[in-house]
């Protein structure tokens, strides 16, 4: 087990009804806010009301910030970066899923640097301070609501790229999962299979002697299995279902499962040129990568597989030797993505594969990508092209 060191800020309000106490928590951080979220459902719902009487109650100004969108965009940080200063907020607020999150921590970063905020992205600069932010969550996928993440596109390029720094993790986050019955089945699945990709990056590690953290990330995926299907066979209102998923994105992506152990992120990388090429969402994109690469990988640790199989997807390992338990846990993770309407191939999700050795040129901009096992651009393209079958 590596040595490391924990400490998670975020104080997590979860249950019913608790989006009501926002304005008390934000009032603790600062007098005036800039209120970021979609200006979509968030809105329709009546939630945003919500939010701002409950800021109004506590004596919190805000000025809003709206046009978040999947794959969050670098205009729209710039944008607010400017909004930010030019108002004199104390602290960003997002409402709404990853993408609002994400976009709000890149404006708070971005307020206190000189420079463009870009460079954090590009690796030029760290991220040292930033204005506060808080939270209120209605997509349970990212995990964003609790992490030092955040990922936003350049136009540009297109290029998507991350960020991880302490600075940037929300000092509160508001959970009610009451928030995501109205969500569409696709954007249920596609924050479910994100979920579960993180634990796998994770979860696929060279750390010997890890057991606890292998058991929690293990533990963790079943519970998402077990309750995505209580929600895809009617139980779209199910509270308690709901409730477990959305504790389940925020423990994925906490920090608490990286303890002791490095993961691997090759399969993040390669599903960012899917996001930034086709505009794809990310969970579904992940769901095409990760089969892919775990096929891929068959021979690296075919152990490592066969467990995640027999412990993750229930595939008795008595009746198989290690390489077919691999594969038969591969295929039913592959049957759960589809059962949830995910797609797991290129023609699912209208990808041109003539554009492979594209993407596979962008992936390792930075150099190699993956820890588990060094992945160069020949097995991007390898990786790729088995999605693409």
């Amino acid at each position: 087990m590596q040595n490391f060191e924990y400490c998670n800020k975020t104080k997590i309000i979860f249950g019913k009804g608790t989006e009501n106490k926002v304005g008390t928590e934000t009032a603790l951080y600062a007098k005036k806010v800039l209120l970021h979220h979609s200006g979509g459902s968030t809105v329709r719902s009546g939630l945003i009301d919500k939010v701002k009487d409950s800021l109004k109650a506590a004596n919190v100004d805000w000025i809003e910030l709206t046009g978040v969108q999947p794959n969050p965009r670098l205009s729209l940080v710039r944008e607010g970066i400017e909004l930010a200063r030019k108002e004199k907020v104390e602290m960003i607020l997002a409402v709404g899923g990853g993408s609002a999150i994400d976009s709000s921590k890149a404006i708070a970063a971005g307020v206190l640097y000189d420079g463009d905020v870009w460079d954090f992205f590009e690796r030029k600069k760290t991220a040292e301070k930033a204005l506060p932010v808080g939270t209120i969550v209605t997509i349970p996928a990212a995990g964003s609501e609790s992490s030092i993440s955040s990922v936003i596109t350049n136009d540009e390029g297109p290029w998507k790229r991350g960020m991880n720094f302490q600075c940037i993790r929300p000092v509160f986050s508001i959970m009610n999962p009451e928030l995501t019955y109205t969500l569409p089945p696709y954007q249920t699945a596609c924050g479910i299979t994100d979920m579960m990709a993180h634990i796998m990056e994770r979860y696929f590690t060279k750390e010997k002697n890890v057991e606890l953290t292998d058991e929690l990330c293990e533990g963790t995926l079943r519970t998402i299995i077990r309750n995505a299907r209580k929600i895809f066979n009617g139980g779209e209102m199910n509270y308690d279902a709901r409730a477990e998923i959305m504790w389940a994105g925020a423990l994925a992506h906490n920090g608490l499962l990286d303890t002791g152990r490095i993961g691997d992120w090759a399969s993040h990388a390669l599903d960012h040129e899917l996001s930034a090429l086709f505009e794809i969402a990310h969970g579904a994109g992940l769901a095409i990568i990760f089969p892919a690469w775990m096929k891929y990988n068959i021979k690296e640790d075919t152990a490592r597989l066969a467990r995640f199989a027999v412990k993750v997807w229930g595939v008795d390992g008595a009746f198989y030797d290690l390489e077919q338990a691999a594969l038969e846990g591969i295929m039913r993770m592959e049957n759960f993505f589809k059962s949830i309407g995910m797609p797991v191939r290129f023609t699912d999700a209208n990808i041109d594969p003539a554009r492979i050795p594209e993407m596979a040129k962008r992936v390792v901009h930075f150099g190699q990508i993956g820890n588990y096992r060094k992945l160069d651009e020949k097995d991007a393209e390898a990786i790729y092209k088995l999605a693409a079958q």
